[in-house]
C-alpha cells in the first residue's frame, strides 16, 4: 500500500509517499480502507516534534513513521475477538496513539471505532472525532448564561466548540486572526477579538476561558477569569503547559477560580454525540477544503500555519 511517511523531525519536506506493508488486524482489531483523514494540531506537532511533549513518541525520531489519527473509511478485515464490525461496514474513529491515516489501509482497535452516520459524508465523519471530543469536554461543566472564551477558535476545535457552546445558551468571545473573524460570527459567536490587536485576557471577565493555542502566563489567564471561573488549556506551548500543570492549580485554590490542562478522553462515547448533533444539522462540520491524498504536505501545510477556516481533510483520490 502507499503510505506517507516521515523518519525524522521536520516540516513537511520530510514526508515521502511510500510503499509499504499492508498492516494485519490482530486480536480486537479492525483493518480500515481509509477514505478520509483530517488533519489535526497533533499531527503538525508530531511532525515537527515540537512542542516538547511531541517527543513523547520518540525523543530523537519518530517512532511513528505515518501521520494521521482522525480516519473514516470501510471495513476490509477484522482481527479474532471483533464482534461489532464486519467486513463492508462504513466507520470514523480517532486513532491517535498509533496515528497511520496518510496511508491507503490502517489497522484501529475495535474499541477506536463507531458506525459512520449515513447523513455524514466521509470527510465531515473523519473531520469529528478528536476535535469533537474536545469540543464535548470543555464545555461539559458549563451552564446556560455562562459568558465562554475560546482563543484558536477558528480552527477544527473551536468551530465545533463555538457553534456547540451557542446551541447550549452559552454566550460566546471567540478569539483568533482577523482573517477568521467573518467565520467565527457566522458561526454564532456573540463576540469577536483579533489577538494581534487585542488582549483578550484584558477582557471579560469570563466564567470559562478555553485556550487551543495557549502561551500567556497562569497569571494573564487569572486576570480575565470571573470568580470562580474556571480556565482550560487544551493545546500550547510546553513551558505554558508545565505551569498551568504546578503553578495553576495553587492560584486558583488561592483565588477561587480553577485552572488546568485538559487531558482529552478517547472513544466513540466522547465524540459521537457532537457526530450526531452534525447529522441532524444541529451543529455544522465546517471544512475549509479537501485535499487529494497526493496533497498531503499541502494539506498539513494549510492547517499548520493557522490559515483554514475550520477542518482541513485528505480525500483518497479526491
Amino acid at each position: 500500500m502507499r503510505a506517507w511517511v516521515y523518519e525524522r523531525y521536520g516540516g513537511v519536506d520530510e514526508l515521502r509517499l511510500r510503499d509499504v506493508p499492508t498492516p494485519v488486524a490482530g486480536r480486537s482489531e479492525v483493518l480500515v480502507e481509509v477514505v478520509a483523514t483530517s488533519v489535526n494540531l497533533s499531527d503538525w506537532e508530531a511532525l515537527h516534534g515540537n512542542p516538547g511533549y511531541a517527543r513523547l513518541d520518540g525523543l530523537r525520531a519518530p517512532r511513528t513513521r505515518v501521520l494521521g489519527s482522525d480516519v473514516a473509511g470501510r471495513v476490509v478485515a477484522v482481527g479474532e475477538g471483533v464482534a461489532g464490525f464486519r467486513a463492508g461496514d462504513e466507520v470514523y474513529g480517532d486513532n491517535l496513539p498509533r496515528r497511520g491515516g496518510f496511508a491507503e489501509f490502517v489497522v484501529m482497535p475495535e474499541d477506536a471505532l463507531a458506525p459512520k452516520p449515513p447523513a455524514l459524508t466521509f470527510a465531515e465523519a473523519s473531520a469529528i472525532p478528536q476535535a469533537g471530543a474536545i469540543a464535548l469536554q470543555t464545555l461539559a461543566s458549563a451552564a446556560p448564561g455562562d459568558r465562554v472564551l475560546v482563543n484558536g477558535a477558528g480552527g477544527g476545535s473551536g468551530s465545533l466548540m463555538v457553534q456547540l457552546a451557542v446551541a447550549r445558551g452559552l454566550h460566546v468571545t471567540a478569539v483568533d486572526n482577523a482573517g477568521k473573524l467573518d467565520f467565527l460570527e457566522r458561526l454564532g459567536a456573540q463576540a469577536v477579538i483579533d489577538y494581534r490587536r487585542t488582549d483578550f485576557t484584558r477582557t471579560g471577565p469570563y466564567d470559562l476561558v478555553v485556550d487551543l493555542v495557549a502561551r500567556r502566563s497562569v497569571l494573564a489567564y487569572r486576570r480575565a477569569l470571573a470568580r470562580r471561573g474556571r480556565c482550560l488549556m487544551v493545546g500550547g506551548t510546553l513551558r505554558t503547559l508545565l505551569r498551568m500543570l504546578t503553578v495553576g492549580p495553587v492560584l486558583g485554590a488561592a483565588t477561587g477560580a480553577r485552572l488546568g490542562v485538559l487531558f482529552v478522553r478517547q472513544g466513540p462515547r466522547h465524540f459521537a454525540p457532537l457526530a450526531e448533533l452534525c447529522a441532524t444539522g444541529e451543529v455544522e462540520v465546517p471544512i475549509d477544503r479537501t485535499f487529494g491524498f497526493a496533497e498531503v504536505p499541502a494539506a498539513l501545510t494549510l492547517h499548520g500555519e493557522g490559515r483554514a477556516l475550520g477542518k482541513v481533510v485528505v480525500v483518497r483520490d479526491a
